[in-house]
């Protein structure tokens, strides 16, 4: 709301803020949220229907408050691509991953949270609901971290929660295991890995550190890769005093027996569900090509998504142009700069052929 009523007792920090969320628009090409552009296969909805069916006779009962059959199925699943030894005990899921974001201020924000911007816009913001200090680090001109400067900004701010996204949203730069593990030797409290897009990403994943360095802890989902962003699933992989300390601030039950369910119908299909990612990945490849042919920059990414800049356009109003267009993509706030997703091939298509006909007039 513009103005919120006197009687309404709201908090003063939440007053100024507005309610996050990207445009849900229809378009021919929906491009603007990250997700994947592949509908699951009829044998993986028929797998899911049998799965929740199963449990809907059991659902005037609570679910499995710890989700143990999930959590030791997510730490089956990264041993498989990480090589490491993890159990359910190093397993936290929850109601995607800004929820686990959410807890982690909960848990441990006491003494602030420090994050390199631009990054993920949800953790400065759920930072502030939480009545968290969000500290702002610095980044290169061309989106890069600086690692020795980012090392001098910790040890200036002192936090309590450190954040790395990588790749990184919105830019999908990443950051090497060894500058990961160059931080984790400096922060005075957890080192937060966001790695949402980590499958697209060659890069080693920081889950590998957890047995050195017990304070880093990293966040993935299956909202991207996995195409189940419609499920609401996100995890952490943490040391077990992490994820201990998690369940003090999580909600009873929080995590539907249907959730449940059907994320563990994903794991067994995830052969099927990640096969999209090399077809992304090529997709993503060409998008790249056809945009720096029509003169424009792009920010070289690891994820499913690509930033670019170059146009003379405002990026509101060609993000309007290519909306009427019927191709939704995201203006980040990043002044000359806009978002898109890796959609299929058609969508792509579509966005390169509207993006070519208004830069053209």
């Amino acid at each position: 709301m513009s103005q919120w009523p006197e009687w309404l007792p709201l908090s003063d920090r939440l007053r100024p803020l507005s309610p996050y969320g990207a445009p849900q628009l229809p378009a021919n090409a929906v491009l603007n949220t990250n997700e994947s552009p592949f509908s699951l296969s009829p044998e993986l909805t028929t797998a899911i229907a049998d799965r929740v069916k199963s449990v809907a006779t059991n659902l005037n009962r609570y679910p499995d408050r710890d989700a143990e059959t999930l959590r030791t199925g997510l730490a089956t699943f990264i041993n498989s691509l990480s090589g490491t030894a993890f159990t359910k005990s190093h397993i936290w899921a929850a109601n995607g991953s800004n929820e686990i974001i959410q807890s982690l201020f909960l848990a441990f924000g006491d003494k602030g949270a420090l994050g390199f911007t631009p990054s993920y816009s949800m953790h400065p913001l759920i930072a502030r609901v939480t009545n968290t200090t969000w500290v702002d680090g610095t980044r290169h001109a061309d989106f890069s971290l600086d690692i020795e400067t980012a090392q001098s900004e910790i040890k200036k701010s002192a936090p309590s929660l450190t954040f790395i996204t990588t790749p990184n949203n919105p830019t999908g730069s990443t950051v090497t295991i060894d500058e990961i593990e160059a931080l984790a030797k400096v922060v005075p409290g957890l080192l937060v890995v966001d790695e949402a897009y980590a499958e697209f990403s060659d890069e080693q994943s920081a889950v590998t550190l957890i047995g050195k360095y017990p304070q880093v802890v990293v966040i993935r989902t299956m909202s991207k890769a996995f195409s189940f962003a419609g499920v609401r699933l996100g995890y952490l992989v943490a040391d077990p005093a992490v994820i201990d300390a998690l369940f003090l601030v999580r909600l009873p039950y929080h995590l539907s027996a249907i959730t449940q369910a059907a994320a563990e119908v994903a794991l067994e299909f995830q052969g099927e569900l990640l096969g999209n990612v090399s077809t992304l990945i090529a997709q993503r490849e060409w998008v790249k090509a056809e945009l720096e042919a029509l003169n424009l920059s792009v920010v070289p990414s690891k994820s499913n998504f690509l930033l670019f800049s170059g146009f003379d356009i405002p990026a509101p109003e060609l993000w309007k142009l290519l909306l009427d267009a019927g191709v939704l993509i995201r203006d980040v706030g990043l002044s000359g700069y806009l978002r898109v997703t890796i959609g299929n091939e058609a969508e792509n298509k579509l966005f390169i052929t509207a993006l070519s006909s208004i830069l053209k007039k």
